[in-house]
């Protein structure tokens, strides 16, 4: 009875010891997966602060390309207005309309939080469905405007500059143009007559090169206002979660 008794007893403490040893395994796996969860929040909550910054900078960035490419399209439709028959009075302004087309630059947003989500593998991490599908509709829109871009590149290369080199003085229309901006600070005081045009007057290639200027523009500063809303959208949301 007493080897029972023992026995009994250390049966009892050896389960206990069990008892003891799995709640302790459990404990520290909960803990773990507590820490894990809160370093993949932290690590979410830095992401999307490093893609708010990113986001502001393409707003700003994206207001002055829209301010541009408005003065631009109102450019190509006063030179247009001379194709049609006006008659050019002040070279210089009509000069300087010219230039601000041929002027033009591609648009490249900061994404490079996005990039490095992708990159990664680590788009996961971010948690609000919302964010992440807006993010990525975002994605979407650059593309459809860097598509829009690649397309007026093609037609400004073609109907624009191809003939521009051939029917143009360029170095006297510069030189001209950057004194007429610069208030006659820099270039040079190259006087350049009506006349002077007549040749890109007549070339049906460059006009249409300007229509398709004013249109293709006109695009752009559209799909840029609606990545520029979508921005704000977004920010709102990241806002929201990092509070």
């Amino acid at each position: 009875m007493l080897d029972q008794e023992s026995l009994r007893k250390y049966l009892i403490y050896a389960i206990g010891e069990i008892l003891l040893v799995v709640i302790g395994i459990l404990i520290a796996l909960q803990v773990n997966n507590w820490n894990v969860q809160v370093n993949k929040r932290n690590q979410e909550l830095h992401y999307l602060e490093n893609i708010k910054k990113d986001l502001l900078l393409n707003i700003a960035q994206m207001d002055e390309y829209i301010e541009d490419r408005t003065k631009k399209v109102q450019s190509a439709s006063i030179v247009l207005e001379h194709f049609e028959g006006k008659p050019i009075t002040d070279p210089n302004e009509f000069n300087a309309h010219l230039q601000n087309i041929y002027t033009w630059q591609r648009f490249f947003q900061v994404n490079n939080t996005f990039q490095e989500l992708t990159y990664s593998g680590n788009l996961a991490l971010i948690s609000n469905d919302s964010i992440k599908n807006t993010l990525l509709t975002l994605e979407t829109l650059y593309q459809v405007l860097k598509a829009e871009e690649g397309h007026f590149r093609f037609d400004s290369e073609t109907a624009l500059f191809e003939p521009g080199y051939r029917t143009q003085d360029i170095n006297r229309f510069i030189k001209s143009h950057i004194y007429y901006i610069s208030d006659g600070k820099e270039g040079e005081d190259v006087k350049i007559t009506p006349d002077e045009f007549n040749v890109i007057l007549k070339d049906l290639k460059q006009k249409n090169g300007f229509v398709m200027a004013f249109f293709e523009f006109s695009v752009m500063n559209e799909q840029m206002d609606e990545m520029k809303k979508m921005s704000k959208s977004l920010i709102e949301l990241i806002d929201k979660e990092l509070k």
